[in-house]
């Protein structure tokens, strides 16, 4: 926790600061909590209303971060006991009175967490368990231990106030509170394993949901409320919570207790036991517990942010987003100085009692915000990797700090606009009153957590308020010690010692899913990170009314330097008239969604790992191996000289009496027929266990081919084809070419570059250069329909460059280095060799051979 400071005021330890704001009735603050306006006696120090008090940050450190002043037991200067020790004590029994009060509340929600305790114990030893023991154990750890510590500890203190004299002694009550804070370090070391568990077994669990989502918590004697209902996550962290207070009042009592006082000492010891403890325990506590409190004294908690890019006036603009549990604030961070703290501006805010998500039909067309060009961000791309290696290279070889501190500014400023110009989900919000605002994600899990969180916070009773310019000040000016996502998610943020992710090729097999209220229409799509965002890579098919669907099925899916995989459950929509105006897409229904991290040791594997996700009672049962890119580039000729696959090109037609082989013919034309307009083709994934069906039907010549494809799923067909360039035993540019093609598009001048590329293709043996005319053809009529199937050249190169470019086992060991460089390195300039070719007029094989140019040079 920072500590406050006026402009040329000298900096307030931490507890002075939070001292100076917590309020025991005194006063200096009115009923509704807001401070007069009094002027402060001479040479006092005055302080912001900000509230900073420590009931509401988890940071329990005894430690501002930029002064490091740590926490004297003994009172500050100036406020030293014994000074008119009548009001002293009379403050003494103020604060003693509204720290019992604050007691008897925390007592009431400790008890509040312990109900659902019992049953859930009986029930755990049962046939229908609603959870497990160890959940149980879990999610309740020293909950009990805490109530009885506090319970007896209230039992003994409120007679001492409610019989007040000045000779009443309570320091050895303190200081045995104090001296059981040991529970408390148990239950912060063991708080977010409770949190995770719980919110994976509301998850799972509908009974435990409804349970954890509503718990009964008693009012205070005098109060009019009998019962108020809170969450089970809110609960858990008052714990927390009450260790920071319960040190401020000790400060408070020693500051209003004379030193000749029998109090004195205990409450001295106590204190320092207490600020000890602070200064020990693990700091890391969940950042998302966190909340400031409202002028009117409400807890207002932080539930989720994070960096969002949002289309205002016509362009995209990064934003931090905060969710809290009655407002959506849109903020920007400021730039300042060095030196400087950093702080937030607001932008808009919404109250979620206001924000309604318009439906698709409803919602309005976006402000045209243009599309950044597929092949710019793959530019990008390319040069965040190039730089990538080059740090490396410099860190290898030790070189100069300056030099990558160089480097990683560039990569960050690539990494930026890729972050800004990829998402094209659109995520809409509307303000009920006023205006509406749309986001863009890349992914459509984020849009979905978003609308959930927001969703769950409107199913309480909520009010519609307007903050004022003050109350807004202070919320903003909390988003800086409250969030979460402290770095734009980029690599370049990332320390060397994390993992770089994997790079290579993850195999997947979505199985089966259970666990469905009704029949549906179920599918599921599966999303991988890539250069800091996810991208969706596969899609199994519709498996129609049912609530046990069976996939079975496999993809192949390409990793950047991913860490993460995530798995969608959709219900599928096929009501025309449910079309986003903002993408033209049908929006179809998640009915759950969950997350996996890709550990290097569980999946560089040969086997296959079988795993389970649960999301939303719903479970999908997939499995998954991992090859890493220097296997996955070999190319294996086959051993059979009978099919298709595997074997020369040249052999192929001539057996065929073709000129171009009838498995590539027949392919592209069965995609022209019905797949040139389907969303991501040939960048999707066909189902594995359909393509190895397809290559065994093309290496047979089986009769049945012409019937197979036209009932075969068009990602299937587009994966057979991409598969058959891909195990040819040398490229379709041929292996003795490629060192030429690599030369080639590095050249500048534009007349010598065109004049070497079109040497290259002459030179390419004739089944080859007309195979490859052939197919540069059908994917420059693929991409003539990018408006509708969102596949460009630049797309297109990328699927199909190193797969008729990538040389064979024999000549790429030459070229492989690490993971990254492969990527970095070959793979830019395959793309780039296909891209020149796709973006170049029309080339026919008879001009090519009649053209003799006067590039005569030797290849």
């Amino acid at each position: 926790m920072e500590p406050l400071s006026h402009r040329g005021l000298p900096r307030l330890s931490w507890i002075d600061t939070l001292y100076s704001n917590f309020s025991y009735g005194t006063d200096d603050y009115d009923g509704e909590g807001n401070e007069e306006q009094k002027g402060p006696p001479e040479g006092s120090e005055t302080m912001p209303y900000i509230d900073e008090s420590p009931t509401m940050s988890p940071q329990l450190s005894a430690r501002g971060q930029g002064g490091g002043d740590s926490i004297s037991p003994t009172p500050p200067e100036g406020l030293a006991p014994g000074v008119e020790a009548g009001k002293g004590l009379e403050m003494r029994k103020l604060v003693l009175s509204g720290f019992l009060a604050s007691e008897e509340i925390y007592i009431n929600q400790l008890e509040a967490l312990l109900l659902p305790m019992k049953p859930l114990k009986a029930t755990a030893t049962t046939s229908q368990p609603v959870l497990t023991i160890q959940q149980i154990e879990t999610i309740f750890y020293k909950i009990q231990d805490i109530y009885e510590i506090h319970k007896e500890f209230y039992d003994n203190l409120c007679p001492k106030v409610q019989q007040w004299d000045s000779q009443v002694t309570m320091g050895h009550l303190f200081q045995k509170l104090a001296s059981q804070l040991g529970v408390y370090k148990a239950f912060v070391d063991n708080y977010k394993v409770a949190l995770e568990t719980a919110e994976k077994c509301s998850q799972s669990n509908n009974q435990f949901q409804k349970i954890s989502e509503e718990l009964k918590v008693k009012g205070p004697k005098d109060s009019k409320d009998s019962h108020t209902s809170v969450t089970m996550e809110a609960l858990l962290y008052k714990p927390i919570d009450r260790v920071t207070r319960s040190t401020l009042v000790l400060h408070d009592l020693l500051k209003h207790t004379p030193v000749d006082h029998p109090d004195y000492p205990l409450l001295q010891d106590a204190l320092r036991i207490s600020q000890n403890f602070l200064s020990s325990i693990n700091e890391d506590i969940d950042p998302r517990r966190t909340a400031v409190t409202t002028p009117k004294g409400e807890t207002r908690q932080l539930v989720k942010d994070g960096f969002l890019v949002e289309v205002s006036e016509g362009s995209r603009k990064l934003r931090h987003v905060f969710l809290f549990t009655d407002v959506l604030l849109c903020a920007k961070l400021k730039k300042t100085s060095a030196g400087k703290h950093q702080q937030y501006d607001c932008k808009w805010y919404i109250p979620l009692a206001d924000l309604v998500f318009p439906s698709p039909e409803e919602s309005e067309a976006s402000p045209q915000v243009h599309p950044f060009p597929d092949h710019e961000l793959e530019d990008m791309k390319m040069k965040i990797s190039a730089l990538k290696s080059e740090i490396q290279k410099e860190k290898a070889s030790k070189g100069q700090s300056r030099a990558i501190e160089r480097l990683k500014k560039k990569m960050f400023e690539n990494e930026f606009l890729l972050l800004l110009n990829s998402p094209t989900i659109p995520f809409r919000i509307h303000n009920r009153n006023g205006k509406s605002y749309l986001f863009l994600l890349s992914s459509d899990y984020e849009r979905s957590e978003w609308r959930e969180a927001i969703q769950k916070l409107q199913k309480k009773d909520l009010q519609a308020f307007v903050l004022s310019s003050v109350e807004l000040q202070v919320l903003t000016g909390s988003c800086f010690k409250l969030r979460t996502v402290h770095n734009i998610p980029v690599t370049s943020n990332k320390d060397d010692d994390e993992s770089p992710g994997l790079y290579g090729f993850l195999h997947v097999i979505v199985h089966s899913a259970k666990g469905f209220k009704q029949s549906a229409n179920l599918y599921c799509t599966l999303e991988v990170d890539s250069f800091g965002y996810f991208v969706s890579k596969a899609k199994t098919r519709v498996f129609r009314d049912t609530t046990e669907p069976k996939w079975d099925e496999e993809f192949e899916i390409e990793l950047e330097g991913s860490q993460s995989l995530r798995i969608l459950c959709y219900e599928k929509c096929y009501d025309k008239t449910k079309v986003n105006k903002d993408n033209n897409e049908i929006v179809d229904k998640i009915m759950g969604k969950g997350q996996i991290q890709l550990d290097p040791q569980t999946v560089e594997t040969k086997n296959w790992h079988t795993d389970v996700i649960e999301m939303n009672g719903i479970k999908v049962e997939f499995s998954m191996k991992f090859t890493s890119r220097d296997m996955s580039l070999k190319r294996t000729p086959s051993k059979k000289q009978t099919g298709v696959f595997g074997v020369k090109i040249s052999v192929v037609t001539k057996r065929e009496r073709s000129k171009v082989p009838y498995i590539v013919r027949q392919c592209v034309e069965e995609v022209e027929k019905r797949g040139i307009e389907e969303v991501g083709i040939y960048r999707i994934s066909g189902v594995a266990t359909d393509i190895q069906a397809l290559k065994a039907v093309f290496d047979a010549n089986n009769k049945d081919i012409l019937l197979m494809l036209s009932d075969m799923d068009i990602n299937a067909i587009a994966g057979t084809l991409k598969l058959y360039f891909r195990e040819l035993p040398e490229p379709l540019l041929t292996d003795r070419l490629y060192p030429a093609f690599m030369e080639g598009i590095a050249l500048s001048d534009p007349a010598a570059k065109e004049n070497c590329m079109m040497h290259l293709l002459r030179t390419l043996p004739d089944p080859n250069l007309i195979t490859f005319l052939f197919l540069l053809e059908h994917l420059k009529r693929v991409a003539e329909k990018e408006p509708i199937n969102k596949m460009s050249l630049h797309n297109l190169a990328t699927v199909f460059g190193p797969t008729l470019l990538r040389p064979s086992e024999v000549e790429s060991k030459a070229h492989l280095t690490s993971a990254a460089d492969i990527w970095s390195h070959d793979v830019m300039a395959q793309v780039q060799v296909l891209l020149y070719y796709l973006q170049h007029p029309p080339i026919s094989f008879a001009e090519l051979k009649r053209n003799t140019l006067y590039f005569s040079t030797d290849v």
